[in-house]
């Protein structure tokens, strides 16, 4: 089994300032990956940061997490996944975020767990087949 990384574990370790290489390491034991998605969200954050220190810190932790850790591009299989999702959550009337279902697709795609942020996106659980771990802070 392998784990999906979700923005919102990223973004948590950020901002506990543990560093994301630290808390990561513990995945050793099994793969991990990077949705396309997450990468891009991740990116945004350097173009909205508030200075250029800042900026340039969040890209070299960025360059540091891809290094490490596969980005996974949004295939047609994958794109075939997340249109199937999005139909049964759809009709469900339980739809939850684009980017998220991205994340989800890719991770049912994989038979991997989507690794969330210690709030626990609580709307990844309403995605069908969908295994979910909180990041432990």
């Amino acid at each position: 089994m392998g784990v999906v990384l979700d923005t919102s574990a990223l973004v948590a370790l950020e901002r506990a300032s543990e560093g994301w290489e630290e808390t990561l390491g513990n995945l050793a034991t099994e793969p991990a990956v990077l949705p396309a998605v997450v990468y891009a969200e991740l990116l945004v954050g350097v173009r909205l940061a508030d200075s250029r220190t800042r900026a340039a810190d969040r890209q070299a932790r960025i360059d540091a997490l891809v290094a490490r850790f596969p980005i996974v591009d949004f295939t047609r299989e994958i794109a075939e996944r997340w249109a199937e999702l999005f139909a049964v959550m759809s009709r469900a009337g339980g739809l939850i975020p684009a980017n998220d279902l991205a994340v989800a697709a890719t991770a049912l795609h994989l038979d991997f767990t989507v690794l969330v942020g210690p709030k626990d996106e609580r709307h990844y659980r309403r995605v069908p087949g969908i295994r979910c771990a909180r990041l432990p802070m």
